[in-house]
């Protein structure tokens, strides 16, 4: 099914007897397949306001990311959290949607700085799993009355309603310069990228890549950035380079952001993301794996060796998602074979009181329990 209004997207959840599969370009999805007939967002597509001036837009949730971007670089403007582009490491075709950004609540490098895609979203349009559509927010960027719905469906994965139409506010797009630092490992690392992220130099993305370097970004007018390049070279000493073209610089950080170090091959893949120091200690006890590390130290990349056993993968899969939940972080399996995604969560556990209000939720939001059933353990 591919309604082409929200109209008809409301009568299809209305009408539905039967689980539903949410889909919008489908380069995001990850874990077993959720039940159901698909429902495809394509057919909703559409900028439906754009003020420059104002730093807002607004689109259909079909539309696709490349597209907005495309308009906004037209205008010097960007959506600040930096979203991946992920269809390169699920290997999955299609084109990501506006709506899918906003579903998984996805966000890049300059998280550090800017949040996630929950941040600069400013209003939601969305079908619950009653058939009944809902409004929450706006198009300005000064709205705050009643229950923040806006944030509750980002990273919701299509579990509490189907996104029809959001709202953004966007930023300038600046100029930016990487400073590429050597390390002995990770500890050190993150001893750099820390030093970097606690001075106020106004550092907007800090990543790992073993064997490589530590990269530090920062974005600003010309003046600022070779300022506080200066400073920070000071302040970390070491050897450093300095990728101070912005395009080389661009590249650099979109290639951290999609991970495409990670896209060949089926190797399994994992999202983790806790504090800095708790990671660090994962990422130094893995054994028969690789890493990349993004957010300061707070986000890894993992990825298995490629032949590894099924029984290996499923055990570091246990063993992340275990650690993660002792220490309040999750651990994502973004991509498997299918056998290791028929015998383990893709989705961190919730803890007890999390699960309790999660449940709360869907019931509130899809009784008939029809909408990616079974995706995030609903």
């Amino acid at each position: 099914m591919s309604p082409a209004n929200e109209a008809e997207l409301a009568a299809m959840v209305a009408d539905a007897t039967d689980p539903l599969r949410i889909v919008g370009g489908g380069t995001r999805a990850i874990g077993a397949p959720a039940p159901g007939e698909v429902v495809s967002l394509a057919a909703m597509s559409g900028i439906e306001l754009y003020e420059p001036g104002a730093l807002t837009l607004l689109a259909r949730a079909g539309t696709p990311l490349a597209e907005i971007e495309a308009l906004l670089e037209s205008e010097g403007q960007m959506l600040p959290f930096e979203p991946p582009h992920m269809g390169g490491l699920l290997g999955r075709d299609g084109t990501s949607t506006l709506g899918g950004v906003v579903a998984t609540n996805a966000a890049g490098p300059r998280r550090l700085q800017a949040g996630a895609c929950r941040d600069a979203l400013i209003g939601v349009r969305f079908v619950d799993g009653s058939g009944t559509i809902v409004k929450n927010g706006g198009r300005v960027m000064k709205n705050v009355t009643g229950y923040d719905l806006v944030k509750l469906m980002a990273g919701s994965w299509g579990t509490l309603g189907v996104l029809s139409e959001v709202a953004f506010r966007v930023l300038p797009k600046l100029n930016g310069a990487t400073l590429a630092v050597q390390s002995a490992g990770p500890s050190e690392a993150v001893d750099i990228m820390t030093k970097a992220m606690t001075s106020p130099f106004d550092v907007n993305g800090a990543g790992f890549v073993p064997g490589e370097a530590v990269y530090i970004r920062v974005e600003g007018l010309e003046a600022s950035v070779a300022y506080r390049v200066g400073q920070l070279r000071d302040l970390i000493g070491g050897e450093i380079d300095v990728i101070d073209d912005p395009v080389a610089s661009a590249k650099l950080w979109q290639r951290l952001r999609d991970v495409t170090d990670f896209a060949e091959g089926s190797a399994a893949v994992w999202r983790v993301s806790m504090k800095a120091t708790d990671l660090l200690e994962q990422i130094e006890a893995l054994e028969g794996a690789e890493y990349r590390l993004d957010w300061a130290g707070g986000l890894a990349w993992v990825r298995m060796v490629d032949g590894a056993a099924e029984a290996d993968v499923v055990a570091l899969h246990q063993a992340l998602q275990a650690a993660c939940l002792a220490k309040g972080g999750h651990a994502t399996l973004m991509r498997a074979r299918d056998a290791v995604l028929g015998q383990v969560p893709a989705f961190q556990p919730e803890a007890p009181g999390v699960a309790r209000l999660s449940a709360g939720l869907r019931q509130k939001f899809d009784p008939r329990g029809v909408l990616n059933a079974g995706l995030m353990g609903a």
